[in-house]
């Protein structure tokens, strides 16, 4: 009896091997033949400084976190290229102090995605309006605000976490065909 269900065991578990799930973030519809994927900076279409340059970096470290692809920052030698624009970024109050001073901003980045197969030139994956949101408070540690400094660096510091937000979902939606 035991025999019995030890072969039965085996089967399923044979089976069941192949059912094609895969952790997130794991699996991968590109091609398996695409290891090296070329991403040249950003073209910035907006009035925000050095953006493209912050989120161009955040792709290409996202790429090479997943283990495996090796990352080239153009198009020679690669097998997939990733073309993006940074189409517009707003900044609208959503917080405001007692007196009537912004507090809390939303910070959403819109962009055109493509990721094409260089060695045929047809696109994989493509998005023309990927759209981010955040959040971010505009006050000091002392709690005032209209300080323009901070105001300068609170954006920077939001600009970097939406930014690592950013390209996780690009880089996920690329490789998971999301």
């Amino acid at each position: 009896m035991s025999r019995l269900f030890c072969v039965a065991a085996l089967v399923c578990a044979i089976a069941s091997s192949g059912c094609g799930y895969a952790l997130a973030g794991r699996g991968s519809f590109l091609p398996p033949d695409i290891r090296v994927v070329g991403i040249p900076q950003l073209v910035n279409r907006t009035t925000f400084f050095d953006v493209e340059q912050i989120l161009t970096e955040k792709i290409r470290n996202e790429f090479i976190g997943r283990g495996k692809y090796r990352v080239v920052p153009d198009a020679a030698g690669a097998d997939a290229l990733l073309n993006a624009e940074i189409i517009s970024i707003t900044l609208s109050p959503v917080g405001l102090t007692n007196t009537q001073l912004a507090s809390r901003y939303q910070f959403v980045l819109t962009m055109k995605v493509d990721f094409v197969d260089a060695r045929v030139n047809r696109s994989l994956w493509e998005n023309d309006a990927l759209s981010f949101t955040g959040e971010y408070d505009l006050t000091a540690s002392t709690g005032s605000t209209g300080d323009l400094s901070n105001f300068a660096d609170q954006q920077r510091s939001a600009f970097d976490r939406i930014s690592t937000d950013v390209a996780r979902t690009v880089v996920t939606a690329i490789v998971e065909a999301f």
